[in-house]
């Protein structure tokens, strides 16, 4: 059974295997830069801007920058769906940015001596896996559809935003010397179940998708 779904998949990673002559492929009007495309990289540049400063422990400035790079993620969003400037390129561009931001600061935060509480590497680790796995999802699924589609679901939504708003709550403890400890762990413990059950959802709906596509059998 696992040798005729491997052989499958290979057969349809070599039929699809190029991504790129499927960006090729695209009309011009999905790989265009457009205003929210640039606001997207524009967050982009901000990334190495905040990990310096919490390297150098200039925490009010991490603040203020991340707290910037997470509104651009809302505005970008809202100029594309208001503007009508939606295009293949910013749908990619936009959660990859995301990622890395995140996955940034909690590895910068798992390894720098912050003030206060550190995120355990441990925590970082499984954020890691989680990611890695997507990432592998999203290959077999391209591998398997031919096509490049990005859906993130309510619960990896709202995964993202608690993230966001742990790491916004991180950086004010450290800068106003606050030490609140059980909200702390609280707050890891949320960010961790919902990290948890986002992963196993994109699964759900990842096996949903590829039954509906004839590749695995009900």
């Amino acid at each position: 059974m696992i040798t005729v779904w491997v052989q499958e998949l290979l057969k349809r990673l070599f039929k699809t295997m190029s991504i790129i002559k499927f960006f090729k492929k695209l009309p011009l009007k999905e790989k265009r830069v457009t205003w929210a495309t640039i606001i997207t990289i524009l967050r982009l540049c901000l990334i190495p801007i905040i990990i310096v400063s919490m390297i150098f422990q200039e925490w009010g400035v991490a603040f203020w920058l991340f707290v910037v790079a997470s509104f651009s993620d809302v505005l970008d969003g809202n100029i594309a769906r208001f503007f009508d400037q939606r295009t293949f390129l910013g749908a990619c561009l936009d959660p990859i940015v995301d990622k890395i931001l995140i996955l940034s600061v909690f590895i910068t935060l798992a390894f720098v001596q912050s003030p206060l509480f550190s995120i355990p590497k441990w925590f970082v680790f499984i954020i890691l896996i989680k990611e890695i796995l997507l990432l592998l999802g999203a290959l077999i699924f391209i591998m398997i559809n031919g096509k490049i589609e990005i859906h993130p679901t309510i619960l990896g939504k709202t995964t993202m935003v608690a993230q966001v708003f742990f790491i916004i709550w991180l950086f004010a403890c450290y800068f106003f010397k606050w030490v609140p400890v059980k909200t702390y762990k609280f707050s890891l413990s949320l960010v961790l179940i919902l990290v948890i059950l986002s992963l196993f959802d994109y699964i759900r709906v990842g096996l949903g998708r590829a039954k509906k596509l004839g590749f695995l059998k009900s």
